[in-house]
């Protein structure tokens, strides 16, 4: 996990006073992951660290905080009554704009049980993390917190804004490490307000965004035109990506095929294009539809991070096709 800096940047701006508790430490099990957390201002809240209990508890005494920054630690059975046998440690930190504007931008590490002087220990996991390129993972180091700005690292291109579009959107939208664009062909096609962390992309010849899209994008395209469609996966196969999944029948993906096979592309290039999307099995709801596309998406990543080069390795092969 890691820091939302816009969010509480956000929630900062809209409520002036927020106080943010995050899980810096786990012993045993535990409902969520170092990094989890949670924004609480005097009216409301946002994000989760879990555990029902241990959230309400947490979130009634963030609103009554005054020291800038509170440690925590509860061990959840004995304490709360929770099924889960482990033991946390939660940093709560009390933000206004003044504190917030101190914050870095990449790595937030500071100290919130020894003041003083930075530990060596945390000198060099920055050091090490500047020169490998890597940003640290979320960790509690000799009393000092260390986390990594929350920087979306999947780009997720959503070719479409009817009823699948956005329903695509409200689901996958919540989802931090989505960078969303989201493309339809005139600005009255998408919904009066654009989820947060959602770029909307207004153009009548969508094709000429094809060439602006990372490699390493996946892309769902579902628009209102089949022609259209078609376009889009030739212009995709040509430019490379991570994964391309197309909404439609059976008999769609078999036209499609052949028309792309007509267009010059072999079947091994072709067969890396995905239709149907998600999993037809769970209905033809826009929101079905949208449960399972992200579903196959959240799998595929899990592989992902056992394979490092599976995205490299593909667009290799896509361009070699």
């Amino acid at each position: 996990m890691s820091f939302d800096l816009d969010a509480l940047r956000r929630a900062v701006a809209d409520h002036g006073r927020v106080t943010r508790v995050v899980i810096a430490a786990i012993r045993g099990s535990s409902p969520r992951e170092v990094g989890a957390a949670m924004l609480v201002w005097e009216t409301g809240q946002s994000g989760t660290i879990g555990g029902g209990a241990l959230e309400y508890e947490l979130a009634a005494s963030a609103r009554k905080q005054r020291a800038p920054t509170a440690v925590i630690r509860r061990a959840l059975g004995p304490d709360l009554g929770q099924c889960c046998g482990g033991a946390l440690t939660l940093v709560s930190e009390v933000y206004d704009a003044a504190r917030l504007a101190a914050l870095d931008t990449e790595v937030i590490a500071r100290p919130v049980e020894a003041p003083g002087d930075m530990p060596l220990r945390v000198s060099r996991l920055l050091a090490d993390a500047r020169g490998q390129g890597e940003r640290p993972a979320a960790q509690l180091v000799d009393g000092w917190l260390v986390e990594p700005v929350l920087r979306p690292e999947t780009p997720v291109w959503i070719w479409g804004a009817g009823h699948v579009g956005r329903a695509m959107v409200d689901v996958m939208q919540p989802l931090p490490d989505l960078d969303i664009t989201w493309v339809d062909t005139a600005a009255n096609r998408f919904p009066a307000k654009i989820p947060e962390r959602v770029t909307a992309v207004p153009t009548a010849d969508p094709l000429v965004l094809v060439p602006h899209a990372p490699q390493n994008a996946q892309h769902l395209v579902l628009t209102y035109s089949h022609a259209l469609d078609l376009a889009l996966c030739n212009a995709l196969l040509a430019h490379g990506f991570a994964f391309a999944g197309v909404i439609g029948s059976a008999t769609k993906w078999a036209r499609f095929r052949r028309r792309l096979a007509e267009m010059g592309h072999s079947a091994a290039r072709i067969d890396r294009l995905t239709c149907p999307i998600g999993d037809p099995g769970l209905g033809k709801h826009p929101q079905m539809i949208a449960i399972g596309v992200t579903a196959d998406m959240l799998r595929r990543a899990a592989q992902d991070q056992q394979r490092p080069d599976h995205i490299r390795q593909g667009n290799r092969e896509d361009r070699r096709a």
